[in-house]
């Protein structure tokens, strides 16, 4: 019988044992930028070299935006067979911090997932303060998330979870109604939450899903999946799901970003489709260049096409919007030789050019590497 981590790990301060120079895995990151200018980035890594035991999720903090950063807390695991992983940072309306990630226990060297994990976070009411204070984390729900909180018209918070069902076999009986693409919502600022199963997109692939509501009341789930980004829609707040198909957003099966923006419109962050050569499977294609796009007519067009990374093996991008009417998005890049995690700044007006056009714009601002890529 699996032994299942239901006792949260607390965030503390990150000491020598959470050294860079000990890492041989590091990526999947997610940012924050406070009103005050203030960036948060968090991500996760371990000694070994690739994702299992030990992995633990990494806070790092820049008070000059971005031109140096100090990682300042960890949230990592007491036994050597359980591990932290995917988080998200929030910052939720009423400006609380939320610090999410996922845990588990580990049955070996290479297992990432019990048949449950489990969605864990704190929060912190100030996070502008020298040192962060995090309230006890709450386990939120069974399984992962990999993307933001999306809100809703009537202020409903939407947590995208789901429960992975790569390996089904694993998954107990008791939990195999949540194996989907779920959302839990909130409608009392996160005191309580009441989860809504989602849609089992055909052949998705670890979820990463994200959330969005349309003017018309109707609810659109986009999920990672074997082909590249799935979706599904519901008309009836979740009661029911359309059956999954191909969005036709293309990507190499990969972390993307399709969220909503102050202005209203739509920005869809990818990596580039690989044009499929003749009986070619839509798998194992390599994750390059990262292209930003905007949409507005609700996604039934995308335009802009800004390609903001040109190199390969970038992935994992996480967007947060700030209040100097920037975007900032925040991606790794080889994750076992490299180790890094990376920033680029542009607007909106950037993506509908296709072009770095406003002052201050860039990209591959490192956040952190391996300390061989810093000198």
């Amino acid at each position: 019988m699996t032994n299942y981590s239901l006792k949260g790990f607390i965030p503390r301060p990150i000491n020598r044992d959470f050294a860079s120079e000990r890492r041989r895995y590091q990526g999947i990151p997610t940012l924050e930028v406070l009103p005050s200018g203030r960036m948060l980035a968090v991500y996760y890594a371990g000694e070994l070299p690739h994702e299992g035991p030990g992995n633990y999720v990494v806070l790092a903090c820049s008070d000059d935006r971005g031109l140096s950063w100090s990682e300042i807390q960890v949230v990592a695991p007491v036994e050597k067979d359980e591990r932290a992983f995917d988080p998200v940072l929030w910052l939720d309306p009423i400006g609380r911090l939320w610090w999410i990630w996922s845990q588990c226990v580990t049955q070996g060297v290479h297992d990432i997932f019990d048949g449950r994990n489990g969605v864990w976070a704190a929060v912190c009411k100030n996070p502008d303060a020298s040192t962060l204070k995090w309230s006890r984390p709450r386990r939120l729900a069974e399984g992962v998330q990999m993307c933001k909180p999306a809100l809703m018209a009537d202020g409903t918070w939407v947590f995208p979870v789901a429960l992975w069902n790569y390996w089904p076999e694993k998954v107990a009986p008791e939990f195999k109604t949540l194996a989907r693409s779920n959302l839990l919502l909130s409608r009392d600022q996160g005191k309580s939450f009441t989860l809504v199963p989602g849609p089992d997109v055909p052949e998705r692939v670890f979820d990463e899903h994200m959330f969005i509501e349309h003017p018309d009341g109707s609810w659109e789930v986009f999920a990672r999946t074997a082909y590249g980004i799935g979706k599904s829609s519901s008309a009836d707040q979740g009661k029911t799901w359309s059956r999954g198909c191909d969005s036709g957003l293309g990507g190499p099966s990969s972390r993307f970003v399709l969220s909503r923006l102050r202005s209203g419109k739509l920005l869809l962050i990818n990596n580039e489709t690989p044009q499929l050569l003749p009986g070619e499977k839509r798998k194992g294609w390599v994750r390059q260049k990262l292209i930003a796009w905007l949409s507005d007519d609700e996604g039934a067009s995308w335009y802009g096409r800004l390609v903001f990374e040109t190199r390969d093996n970038v992935s994992y991008p996480d967007m947060a919007e700030g209040k100097d009417g920037f975007l900032y998005v925040i991606y790794d890049r080889e994750r076992s030789s490299y180790g890094e995690i990376l920033i680029a700044r542009f607007t909106e007006a950037d993506v509908a050019a296709g072009t770095f056009i406003t002052p201050g714009c860039y990209s591959g601002l490192i956040v952190t590497a391996y300390p061989m890529m810093l000198k």
